[in-house]
């Protein structure tokens, strides 16, 4: 027992190590004997744990989405109407971010650089299906403008990332205010406009 949770340990470190450096040097300023140093173990055993770069960084990626998206939708109920599970489940989006910065920081670099494979980027999609349900029924009911998922994303989802990483930088110190008024900009932006005519 006691040697499975040593080798949990191991690969764990060398998930947070991976995070760490992609984050404050980016997918190739970060070798894998980096990776290795700072999470305390020897090169080769990456090895037994991850084939590759590539599948240590497109797993990482898996696994902190997962960890996200659980988050996320935990509190959702299917019987919500898309407003309140819209409002449920960006406020809890923002929550996650704002509490995890280093997890935020390397899904934003992984939504915005082509370091992680198309199919674990799809992998990483679904574990959104919740979101997208919300969308599409928010579409059929009229509720919603007829946008993509991926501009629905565009609008709602990745402003919360460019706060995050504006507040680690020092430029903006975010309050309680700025997070309702954000969340009113993304709601905004996906709402149908109503003819008041």
């Amino acid at each position: 027992m006691a040697k499975l949770q040593k080798s949990i340990d191991k690969r764990n470190a060398l998930v947070k190590a991976t995070i760490e450096l992609v984050n404050n040097n980016g997918f190739h300023a970060t070798p894998m004997s980096k990776i290795a140093k700072m999470a305390n173990v020897s090169p080769a055993t990456i090895y037994l744990y991850f084939e590759n770069k590539q599948d240590l960084v497109n797993k990482t990626y898996i696994e902190v989405k997962e960890k996200f998206t659980a988050y996320a939708f935990a509190t959702y109920k299917k019987e919500m109407s898309v407003e309140e599970g819209f409002k449920l489940i960006w406020n809890r989006i923002a929550d996650f971010k704002f509490n995890n910065t280093e997890e935020a920081m390397f899904l934003a670099q992984c939504d915005n650089t082509p370091m992680v494979d198309e199919p674990s980027r799809e992998e990483g999609i679904k574990h959104f299906q919740t979101l997208l349900d919300i969308w599409e029924r928010g579409r059929k009911e009229g509720i919603l403008k007829q946008s993509s998922d991926y501009l629905m994303y565009a609008y709602t989802i990745i402003p919360l990332s460019f706060l995050i990483i504006s507040q680690k930088r020092g430029a903006i110190k975010l309050t309680e205010e700025h997070i309702q008024e954000a969340y009113l900009s993304a709601w905004n932006s996906i709402k149908a406009i109503k003819n008041t005519n």
